[in-house]
């Protein structure tokens, strides 16, 4: 049994609307074994193991049905055994996660195995430590060679794997203010492996990292570290603190202690978490020990007086209290029957202890500060204590070394609570706790005394949201209300586009829209990121990764995702939700490629983009399978988007006061009309938009009015979308690879990224459709990742459309052979009638291009497909045509003239050598040497 492959999404994907992780596994030869044939041992060790799964009802949907499905007569396979245990890992672990499926993979044996995950690196190590468990508890000669280490050990095992979820967790304060942000509909992302993350989206952001927020003060946490000149602030406001002295060695501390009087608590100048704390010191020697102890933790150390009282933590939250605790130190309570030791297990079974902070309460240790309080009290870890006798096992009252905390927010006193928030204000905190002694917490200090002994920033919310006792209080909302106000905005617009083509040109057109209208759009693209026209980040940044890095940027105020395909097949997309996603078309594309093998499951894959749009799913109304699409969104609107205006479907929907996009026939052309609530919108004659070359290239008609369509479906005001549409052209700045057109040379050049047969064939209708009083000659290609069939397509959709082929491949290989992709398209070109003098190939990239930028004579059309954009792109625009001296290879236009045979062409490349200015080596190379041949079989 062994994991053949992992996947992690971050987001919505194919399997669930939330971070899951997907495991190809392999049972081997245990695909024999369910767990009904292994038998009740195997069920009852599993139990033993992990007593939580009793809790998880299956298909039973009650707790127990797990267990009982594994004991039925067949049982369960070992794949569905593996998914509840990574889940219950978790669960153990603190996390509150429920979700998984199991599924056979096709070949015999393999399961796809998916569960959810609440951090990374833990759900990945749940899926791992569940595996080894699973194999521990086979019997031996079931057991996967090497599965299971000499001397492992499922307890400790168990442990480890708390802790390190645990340090790669949030910690409790910023996992409740997490949740109250999502109660609120905050969107956050986390940006560290530590607590820090953000809250909101691009400008609207706010930032915490555990309970410090965006909006606290440097000086007041500087001013709370610094406990020696909190304590001089709040004693200058009357408030009551008790005595104290900074002091930097024992003999300072000693002489201290004896001015303010015993009893005294020394503590390091700046800790936290009551580390170093000595508390109720009544002689040199313990205030000389006590100096040492917080010496540790800090340059300089404190000597103050001692308070009598109990501990409290007081929480104020932007000038008011919201939470007050009593904290008690970890103890036992004797019964004159149990040893200390047996009494401290008997305490940590309580179910509500776990290890750290996986749970409400923390596990009590018997370590070297336990042992040292409890020879304070003349007793050991094996005494037998009296009857009701509290021994104390830590002199601080922290949760985190196991305190508990009662909570007493509704009986505190008035006085009390104005000191706290006074305190806090003076401090300048927006988030404080003071640490208050008072023997009384409803009494006011001004009757019976107490005393500020801190006033922390970033204070812990644990023993505020789950207390051991009295009320939990959500501390965590007024924080959030405090950073985000009622009425503030907190997201920004976020648009996705997905298709097989034209997303990129798109995504571009919107983006340039938003900035006509005044936004600072972020957008993710194929070639980068870009904060508001400037690409930042270099790269195919079309996943989930670049989505957060956009929505990350404190700069923007709407956001532009292209999102593809493989992003979405490997970590799913990077948001939970879109306010407007798009749909441009399905076509055959990567197919064959990571389990998608059809169009069918290519189109279940895109539309995850319009599975979690709110507002509007934008969708292309003349593909069936985007049509279909309209079925399976949640969005408040759909709307169609269609170039035949005698579609149907579309005219009932905007009859009944739909959303749509379509194309209008007038006098002056076709007229872009946008349709909602029963309105008619007349926007744009699509030749004034100059992407579309006066209306020719079609495929960017249908791109512009995808982006007016989403841009109307953002709130965009129509005459920015005008704007935007008659600013945005097809340079090479603008849409780099999208259809770009350069005219300095005596013949034009269409340059393009088409990598599909879908792409590839509307450029060549667009090169039907421009006017040429010379040849056509096409430069062809495809990668080498795609099936055979789809490389015969890519040249099928350009056959008998050029007057010369020149077939090339891409600079990567990927697994083929140097010339395998240019012969494939060869072929294919010669069984769709193309004679063989018009086929050329030309394996290398840059000498495919020069080759065709030689053979371009005035008047003549070249279409380039190019892989390396932008070295492509600077080969065409520095070429230097060379006059007579070019060569005048051709294979003349079909209507025309008869192809040249090869001892014409080749009598030509020999004239074209013997001129001084030509260099034939630049022209064209393969294995063979440099030669301008068609294509043979030898």
């Amino acid at each position: 049994m062994r994991i053949l492959d992992r996947s992690v999404y971050v987001g919505p994907s194919l399997y669930a609307r939330f971070p899951v992780i997907r495991l190809e596994l392999d049972l081997g030869a245990l695909e024999a074994w369910p767990t009904g044939k292994l038998g009740a041992q195997f069920v009852d060790a599993l139990a033993g193991a992990l007593p939580g799964l009793a809790q998880h009802g299956c298909s039973y949907r009650e707790p127990g049905g797990f267990f009982r499905r594994m004991r039925e007569d067949e049982g369960t396979w070992l794949g569905h055994v593996l998914e509840h245990v990574a889940i219950e890992l978790q669960n153990i672990a603190g996390e509150e996660v429920t979700f998984g499926k199991t599924r056979s993979a096709g070949a015999p044996g393999v399961y796809t195995v998916v569960y959810e995950y609440a951090q990374r690196d833990e759900g990945i190590a749940a899926g791992d430590l569940g595996l080894r468990l699973l194999c521990s508890l086979l019997p031996v000669s079931l057991r996967p060679a090497d599965s299971v280490p000499d001397g492992w050990n499922w307890q400790e095992a168990r442990d480890e794997f708390i802790r390190f979820a645990q340090r790669r967790a949030l910690g409790p304060s910023t996992s409740a203010l997490v949740r109250a942000a999502e109660h609120r509909g905050i969107p956050w992302l986390r940006l560290n492996d530590q607590s820090l993350v953000q809250l909101g989206h691009g400008k609207y952001q706010q930032r915490i990292q555990a309970t410090v927020t965006s909006s606290t003060s440097h000086i007041a946490v500087e001013l709370a570290s610094d406990k020696e000149e909190t304590n001089k602030i709040l004693a200058s406001l009357g408030l009551p603190v008790p005595k104290q002295e900074l002091v930097q060695s024992e003999a300072q501390a000693v002489r201290a202690a004896k001015r303010i009087g015993f009893p005294v608590v020394t503590k390091p100048y700046n800790g936290n978490h009551g580390r170093g704390i000595s508390i109720r010191l009544t002689t040199d020697e313990e205030v000389a020990h006590g100096y040492t102890a917080a010496r540790e933790h800090a340059r300089s150390v404190i000597v103050e007086t001692f308070l009598e009282g109990d501990d409290h933590r007081l929480l104020v939250v932007n000038g008011g209290l919201v939470a007050a605790t009593r904290r008690t130190p970890g103890h036992v309570v004797g019964d004159g029957v149990h040893t200390i030791a047996q009494l401290v297990d008997i305490v940590n079974q309580d179910p509500r202890r776990g290890v750290g902070h996986e749970k409400v309460l923390t596990r009590l240790e018997l370590d070297a500060q336990a042992q040292k309080m409890l020879g304070q009290a003349n007793l050991k870890s094996d005494s037998v204590a009296e009857n009701g006798q509290v021994v104390l096992l830590r002199s601080t009252a922290n949760l985190s070394t196991g305190g508990t905390a009662t909570d007493v927010t509704d009986v505190i006193h008035p006085d009390n609570r104005e000191m706290a928030e006074r305190a806090v204000r003076a401090i300048g905190l927006d988030v404080g706790g003071v640490d208050f002694l008072s023997k009384d917490i409803t009494e006011s200090y001004r009757t019976i005394g107490g005393g500020i002994c801190e006033v922390n920033a970033a204070p812990g919310f644990r023993m505020h949201v789950a207390p051991s006792e009295g009320t939990p209080r959500d501390v965590a909302a007024p924080v959030i209300d405090m950073l985000f106000p009622a009425g503030a905005s907190f997201r920004v617009p976020i648009a996705a586009i997905t298709g097989t083509n034209g997303k990129t040109t798109t995504a571009r057109m919107l983006a340039h829209i938003t900035k006509m209208a005044g936004y600072t759009p972020g957008l993710t693209t194929t070639d980068g990121v870009y904060i508001d026209g400037q690409r930042t980040v270099q790269g195919d940044m079309t996943g989930p990764v670049s989505a957060r890095m956009v929505l990350a940027d404190p700069q923007i105020d709407i956001a532009v995702l292209e999102t593809a395909r493989g992003g979405l097949l490997r970590a799913g997309m990077g948001v939970n939700e879109v306010n407007v996603g798009g749909v441009l078309n399905v076509q055959a594309d990567h197919l064959g490629l990571k389990g998608i093998d059809t169009l069918e499951q290519l189109s279940e894959l895109k539309r995850i983009v319009v599975e979690v749009a709110t507002d509007c799913a934008v969708l292309n109304a003349d593909e069936p399978l985007v049509l279909k699409m309209a079925g399976h969104t949640q969005a408040k609107n759909i709307c169609y988007v269609t170039m035949n205006p005698h579609h149907a479907l579309v005219r009932e929907h905007i009859r009944a006061g739909g959303r749509a996009c379509a194309l209008e026939a007038g006098v002056n052309g076709q007229m872009m009309t946008l349709y909602d609530r029963g309105g008619h919108i007349p926007l744009l004659w699509t030749h004034l938009i100059p992407a579309t070359l006066e209306g020719r290239a079609t495929h960017n008609v249908q791109n512009a009015m995808f982006a007016a369509a989403m841009a109307f479906s953002l709130g965009i005001k129509l005459d920015a979308i005008r704007q935007g549409l008659r600013t945005f052209d097809s340079t090479f700045f603008q849409a780099p690879g999208r259809m770009n057109v350069f005219n300095e040379h005596p013949f034009k050049v269409l340059f393009d990224y088409g990598h599909n047969a879908h792409a590839v064939g509307m450029m060549a209708d667009l090169a039907q459709r421009l006017d040429v009083t010379g040849r056509r000659i096409v430069v062809l290609a495809g990668p080498g990742d795609r099936r055979d069939e789809d490389l015969v397509a890519i040249a099928q959709a350009v056959a008998g459309r050029f007057d010369l082929y020149i077939c090339r491949r891409d600079d990567n290989l990927r697994n083929r052979a140097s010339d395998e992709v240019p012969r494939i398209q060869a072929r294919a070109l010669r069984a769709a009638g193309i004679a063989d003098s018009a086929i050329v190939i030309i394996p290398d990239e840059q000498e495919a291009i020069d080759a065709a930028l030689r053979m371009g004579e005035s008047g003549d059309l070249l279409l380039i497909f190019a892989d390396a954009l932008v070295r492509s792109w600077k080969q065409i625009t520095k070429f230097k045509p060379l006059g007579t001296a070019a060569v005048k290879v051709v294979a003349p236009p079909l209507s025309r003239r008869p192809p040249l045979s090869d001892a014409k062409i080749d009598s030509r490349i020999e004239a074209a050598a013997a001129n001084p200015e030509f260099n034939l080596d630049g022209l064209i190379r393969d294995e063979r040497g440099v030669r301008l041949a068609p294509e043979s079989d030898d």
